[in-house]
């Protein structure tokens, strides 16, 4: 079983998403153009005017490349440049239409088509003008066409007959176009919702994370206090009962627990320091692992920890935000709690660089996520301690740093997988060259 955070979706409804729909339609308009003319002028023998109508289907195969090209631009597709697009088409299908017998060609259907598709990507006002632009359009054909020719051996009785024949096929034509282009329009929404419930849950997260650092920074005020009062009354206390070996020992472990408590407060405030500066450390992977490992050893000295750091990535030179260490040591602290459940203690911690990514993987010898557990709900996973916050520190660091999180359940455990661009945690000058040992 696998869970991923931030997995972009980049299908979304709207002009673009339109206009793409409607570069897809285009090219298979030019091709059943070109074949259905083809067909009436060499195989039917109509005495339709060839010259023309090829000219008109070169000129939308002209805009299709023009088309094409605008896709491929970085900057946004705006709503008007969708309805220029769409007006393009209909010009090219009245100018066709206008040499095949107007609208008593059975085709005509078709200027129905931009309006259905824009119905579901465009505002109120953009479907009032392609439906006026797909309405002048009929209006116009019913008044000027060129009539469609007859064989002479069918203007007696199969006139109607080939109507009736191409009224068939254009409603086949049309039943495609829409089921397929609509269906694909309607998956954008879908996405879209999904998205949208995506960015909604992590706002929701974001801001209970908001509250807890709230939460944290006033308790943190609130607790030098009485911290520096202990530390000012156990050394005194120590030299009052200095003969007491048992009392002694237990002050002596109380003050470094003080001492502990006052590094831990003096470290938030300069990770919070550091948040405010935006200024990354910059330090080698093999530091910054064996500095995350020491502090994890001293906060949890029972586990069982099993490095592999690769040789050719230790070197590389990191631009280390704020935020980084506390989600690593997050990840391994829930190992080390999700072992426990298995009666061990046992944690394994993999770091490697693989094509452009700086992969941090954790294993633990858990029971794993929960079968139906998403990555919202993962920090609790299948423990019963803990504040359940861990992995949601870690989701929220990874999405911050345009990486992700990965959760897999393993035969024996989990594992979680932090992965990370190089790009953005690398530095600049490390970034592309070989690392070199020093």
């Amino acid at each position: 079983m696998k869970h991923r955070t931030r997995r972009p979706l980049h299908s979304r409804i709207g002009p673009f998403a339109l206009a793409r729909t409607l570069a897809w339609l285009r090219i298979c308009a030019i091709a059943g153009q070109s074949v259905a003319v083809l067909v009436c002028a060499l195989w039917m023998q109509l005495a339709i005017p060839l010259l023309p109508l090829m000219v008109g289907i070169g000129l939308l195969a002209v805009f299709s490349v023009f088309a094409a090209w605008r896709l491929s631009q970085p900057w946004p597709m705006r709503e008007w440049e969708t309805i220029v697009h769409v007006a393009a088409d209909t010009l090219v299908l009245g100018y066709l239409l206008y040499f095949t017998g107007g609208a008593s060609n059975p085709f005509i259907t078709l200027l129905l088509v931009p309006i259905a598709l824009s119905a579901a990507a465009l505002s109120v006002r953009a479907i009032l003008a392609v439906a006026a632009l797909a309405g002048i359009a009929y209006l116009l054909l019913l008044r000027w066409y060129v009539p469609l020719p007859m064989p002479m051996h069918t203007q007696s009785s199969g006139g109607f007959s080939l109507h009736v024949a191409g009224m068939g096929v254009n409603f086949v034509i049309t039943a495609l176009l829409l089921g397929f282009f609509i269906n694909r329009l309607a998956r954008a929404v879908r996405l879209q919702q999904i998205e949208v419930q995506r960015v909604r849950e992590r706002a929701l997260r974001d801001e209970g994370i908001l509250a807890i650092a709230t939460q944290a920074a006033g308790a943190a005020h609130e607790l030098n206090t009485p911290l520096s009062t202990m530390r000012t009354l156990l050394p005194e206390l120590r030299r009052e009962h200095a003969g007491d070996a048992v009392l002694d020992e237990d002050l002596e472990l109380l003050q470094g627990q003080v001492e502990r408590c006052r590094t831990i407060l003096r470290e938030m405030v300069a990770f919070g320091q550091a948040q405010l500066s935006q200024e990354p450390e910059q330090i080698s992977l093999a530091r910054f692992i064996h500095g995350c490992l020491e502090r994890f050893q001293l906060l949890r000295p029972e586990a069982e920890l099993a490095l592999n750091l690769d040789e050719d990535a230790a070197p590389t030179m990191l631009r280390t935000p704020p935020g980084l260490r506390h989600a690593v040591l997050n990840l391994l602290n829930n190992a080390v709690d999700a072992s426990a459940l298995n009666h061990s203690q046992a944690v394994a911690l993999t770091v490697h660089c693989e094509d452009g990514w700086l992969e941090l993987i954790v294993r633990d010898h858990g029971p794993g996520f929960n079968a139906t557990g998403e990555l919202a709900i993962l920090g609790r996973s299948l423990k019963q301690s803990g504040l359940g916050i861990g992995l949601a520190l870690a989701e929220a660091t990874a999405e911050r740093l345009e990486g992700e999180l990965i959760a897999i359940n393993t035969d024996d455990g989990a594992q979680m997988r932090l992965r990370l661009p190089l790009a953005v945690v690398a530095a600049k000058p490390s970034i592309g060259a070989h690392p070199v040992g020093n």
